[in-house]
């Protein structure tokens, strides 16, 4: 096997597929801007999930102590809110993949 084949590791892995451009890019950036790139592309993700989730609930009227009142809009915001922040960290729909896969490569081409 060559060298780019042992140096696959799990970051340069895009959505279970080896990526030989995404390995090669790794190389050159350091594991703290790699940290970096990852977090804000699960913020991203994060925040579509959030627009969303609140496109879906929307119209969405509740009886009982949740219904329709003036503080469920802010309840049901938060919740959305912290719904989107934990289904894109779990992994999500797979758009942080491709964000971090581009940002990365963007990244590399100025490095090197």
């Amino acid at each position: 096997m060559n060298g780019i084949a042992n140096s696959y590791d799990k970051t340069s892995l895009i959505n279970g597929r080896k990526d030989p451009l995404l390995a090669d890019a790794l190389t050159k950036i350091s594991p703290e801007a790699r940290k970096k790139t990852r977090a804000k592309a699960e913020e991203f993700e994060a925040m579509f999930l959030n627009s969303m989730f609140s496109q879906m609930t929307t119209g969405v009227k509740g009886e009982g102590p949740f219904g329709d009142t003036t503080g469920t809009g802010v309840w049901r915001s938060m919740l959305t809110d912290e719904y989107s922040k934990s289904f894109a960290k779990s992994g999500g729909i797979g758009i942080s993949n491709d964000v971090f896969r581009t940002l990365i490569l963007q990244q590399a081409n100025r490095v090197g």
